[in-house]
């Protein structure tokens, strides 16, 4: 965990250490912060100090939001008598703390959609600010660039639960460090697991008993692997028309990516670590990342992977892989559920598991992870409650993991498993999913489920309907695959347990060369990166590498070590 020179890190672990020894509401507090801004607060409000605190009468507090496709169709279309501006959550809310959600704006899509960045954008150029202001990294420096936005390190310190507290560091300090502008918190993260994005080696095993192969160890094993699935009639059509292995032409991603097939060779494109002088470097430039290119051009050469992969999407090859012409892809843990399933619904017998990454070496890969929290809470400058947000992530997580949770009704009831998302705020524990299959696990050695509760409990529920056999248990067959015996979820409890997880070093928001050039760059490098596989000399990577420098990767790796060397501090 990195050292700050600023007072609220340190301040962070004390507070944390002694909340171990405190209730939730045993933290007593300034009521509104220490900042001036906070006088404009209606005296005839009063709130409890604490975490939890309500206020009464109640206050108005605004936001803006998305309002995605997973929210419109899976809970309020399914919902009655819940809109977004009234629903369990807005109600809680007010119930619980005495604050009233009101929203300035709601549009449709995702918080990466154009119509959302559109809107967002034009609201921060306006100076029309809601109370909180849900911003990426780079919405986020603009706005404390620009002193728009209040600093909250003293309110987090006074009311952050001993919950929020823990949540929020179980990747380190990353998410603060993201936050943190000349060591003032300048909003409040809300962290995404970046464990979640681990990767594994998804393989069809029925192809492996067919062709009496085992599981890979190493990455010579996945390469025989892959030749077998090519070259012996795996499917038993008599033709040789399937792959070993799928890529699509974005090469990176959560499923049919390669980043887990260069960690075996100990390459990490497109994130940023520490090499030996302990100086931060681009991962995509590395001598490693040439070796693992070399390999992926003889698999092409050979026929292992599609040679018009370089022209299809996700979507194109998860068609193949539906119709059985691929037996092996890298993706995330939940790769089951999509686009493996495709391949069992159409064919029964399918049979796929995750597997642990591995190495040339044989020895345990680290599993790179690359920095996923993009979410920011900030609080606009003359807010007149600033801590009510912090206030609400402590709600948000006490009702769904804390001693009062009521999961049922506030994360995942059966008539709408994504009621969660009708806060505004969604903070979760990172390793909620590691942690239910964990009791899962622990339950099914003993052979009792019955004092499963929460997420796992549901989750539970969905692997006994799988293996009742019955019609609506067979699209559960992805869930299976992740928490059953054989699941991915228990790779990532091993890959926990190893400490082998490899976090990206830089976090913060883009540098200016970054917000110039990246999208160049990046271009560049998987036009160059494709070619290759595709069978262009692979001394054409070490002339990427040279354009990539001074094209403005020398002056970003410049920026992101001085930003680094202040993290540091």
């Amino acid at each position: 965990m990195q050292k700050r020179n600023s007072v609220w890190r340190r301040a962070i672990s004390v507070l944390f250490m002694a909340s171990l020894l405190l209730s939730a509401c045993g933290v007593s507090g300034s009521g509104s912060g220490s900042s001036n801004e906070t006088s404009k607060t209606d005296p005839s409000t009063i709130a409890n100090d604490g975490p939890f605190g309500k206020y009464d009468p109640p206050v108005e507090v605004s936001f803006v939001r998305d309002l995605s496709d997973v929210v419109e169709n899976n809970v309020l279309g399914v919902l009655k008598d819940e809109t977004i501006d009234n629903n369990r959550w807005t109600q809680l809310y007010e119930q619980e703390l005495g604050i009233k959600v009101k929203y300035k704006w709601v549009v449709k899509g995702s918080p990466t959609s154009d119509q959302y960045l559109q809107k967002i954008n034009v609201t921060l150029a306006s100076g029309d600010l809601p109370d909180v202001i849900p911003v990426n990294a780079t919405q986020l420096k603009q706005l404390a660039d620009s002193d728009q936005i209040m600093d909250m390190t003293e309110l987090y310190e006074t009311y952050a639960s001993p919950m929020t507290k823990e949540v929020l560091l179980q990747e380190g300090t990353s998410a603060f460090d993201a936050a943190t502008f000349d060591g003032k918190l300048m909003a409040i993260p809300q962290l995404e697991s970046s464990i979640e994005r681990s990767m594994y080696i998804w393989i069809r095993t029925d192809w492996l008993e067919k062709l009496g192969l085992a599981p890979p160890k190493t990455m010579a094993d996945v390469l025989a692997i892959s030749k077998a699935f090519t070259e012996n009639d795996p499917d038993g059509n008599g033709v040789q028309d399937t792959y070993g292995l799928g890529v699509t032409k974005d090469l990176w991603g959560g499923a049919m990516g390669l980043e887990g097939f260069m960690a075996g060779y100990n390459a990490y494109p497109n994130i940023w670590i520490e090499d030996d002088s302990g100086k931060l470097v681009f991962g995509s430039i590395q001598p490693e990342v040439k070796k693992a290119l070399q390999v992926l051009q003889e698999m092409s050469k050979n026929g292992q992977i599609d040679q018009e992969f370089g022209i299809k999407d996700g979507g194109k090859v998860s068609e193949q892989i539906s119709a059985g012409k691929i037996g092996m892809e890298y993706g995330e843990q939940w790769n089951s559920i999509w686009p493996l399933q495709l391949n069992r619904d159409n064919d029964p017998n399918a049979q796929w598991q995750a597997f642990p990454i591995v190495s040339e070496s044989g020895e345990a890969p680290k599993v790179p992870l690359k920095f996923s929290t993009t979410r920011f809470f900030a609080v606009k400058k003359d807010a007149a409650y600033p801590e009510a947000v912090i206030k609400m992530f402590n709600l948000h997580l006490e009702k769904n993991w804390g001693k009062t949770a009521e999961f049922d009704k506030y994360f995942a009831p059966p008539e709408a498993e994504s009621v969660w998302q009708l806060s505004p705020v969604t903070p979760y524990p990172v390793m909620k999913n590691v942690d239910a299959f964990r009791e899962i696990d622990a339950a099914r050695k003993a052979g009792d489920f019955s004092k499963l509760t929460g997420e796992a409990k549901t989750i539970q529920e969905k692997l006994e309907a799988y293996e009742s056999g019955s019609s609506d248990g067979f699209a559960l067959w992805g869930w299976e695959r992740i928490y059953g015996e054989q699941g991915s979820m228990g790779i990532a409890d091993q890959y926990d347990k190893n400490d082998q997880f490899l976090q990206e070093k830089f976090v913060g928001a883009p540098t200016p060369t970054m917000v110039e050039r990246k999208t160049t760059l990046e271009k560049m490098q998987n036009e160059v990166f494709v070619k290759i596989i595709l069978g262009e000399s692979i001394d054409t990577f070490d002339q990427f590498v040279e354009d990539w420098k001074k094209l403005g990767g020398d002056q970003i790796t410049q920026e992101v070590n001085e930003w680094y060397e202040q993290a540091k501090r």
